[in-house]
């Protein structure tokens, strides 16, 4: 796996030490929302849809004091699960959170050197490319090499017929020098903070320019099986000047699940 060292807060880290952060965000994603000054309003920037091609990163990095006009957003709050759902989800939480705590986290597509998927892709470890061609904006995350389609202009499929996939299917529109994108047809095995989804659930973005140099993804999730309500949240992301995207493999995976379903490494050839 390579080594992490290209950008301010970067981590050496195998795929164990992967579940382990995953893991290790179980109680801040639990945190309720702060109460936070909206960031600065967009500015009128000459050519804004063009200008958001480019290589950005998560914002702020760690330990970065952050801009007095772009404050960070706010927590992403829980999930709004139906009730009947809720119990599992909560145990399931607690039951992560402790074998964190106990130096023991629990296998995950983390430890398998399984991709984030959608919507996680959108807020990697590592910097993500924005590509814009004819008719398609394309994103890619450097962690896992992460490639997602957003085909401008089309029809999504109906949700029984949208293969599951792990960035699923992306159409796109601009309103303004707003980017409003709508993803269907996630795996089911691809589960944003644990939380279960069925093949109705729907992504929707705007994303859009603050500045030349800040960017900001406003995300809504829906889903009339799982969630009571909209599930929302905001990412940020700041401009990489001169990044250049470095090849991301994850290899020579040796970790397995014991039986007590923690995650643990094979030794030796």
């Amino acid at each position: 796996m390579k080594k992490m060292t290209r950008h301010k807060g970067a981590v050496l880290a195998s795929a164990a030490m992967l579940g382990l952060l995953a893991s290790a965000a179980v109680a801040a994603a639990d945190a309720p929302a702060e109460t936070r000054p909206a960031a600065k309003p967009a500015a009128k920037i000459p050519n804004a849809r063009a200008a958001m091609t480019g290589q950005w990163n998560r914002y702020p990095e760690i330990d970065e004091k952050p801009h007095p006009d772009f404050p960070p957003a706010a927590p992403i709050p829980p999930p709004p699960l139906k009730a009947q759902y809720k119990a599992e989800y909560d145990a399931l939480r607690k039951k992560l959170a402790e074998a964190e705590a106990a130096g023991k986290p629990l296998y995950s597509n983390y430890t398998a050197c399984i991709p984030d998927g959608m919507p996680a892709m959108m807020m990697g470890m590592f910097p993500m490319e924005v590509l814009q061609t004819p008719g398609q904006v394309t994103i890619i995350q450097e962690a896992y090499n992460q490639v997602r389609r957003i085909y401008m202009g089309e029809k999504l499929p109906a949700f029984e017929d949208a293969e599951p996939l792990f960035w699923g299917h992306s159409t796109g529109k601009w309103e303004g020098d707003t980017l409003v994108v709508e993803t269907i047809g996630i795996k089911d095995n691809v589960k944003f903070r644990d939380t279960p989804h069925s093949n109705q659930m729907r992504i929707s973005e705007r994303i859009r320019l603050l500045s030349p140099n800040m960017m900001e993804d406003e995300v809504t999730v829906t889903d009339p099986v799982y969630l009571d309500g909209p599930w929302k949240w905001r990412w940020m992301y700041k401009r990489m000047h001169d990044y250049k995207m470095l090849e991301y493999v994850c290899e020579s995976n040796r970790e397995y699940i014991d039986e007590t379903g923690a995650a643990r490494m094979k030794l030796g050839k």
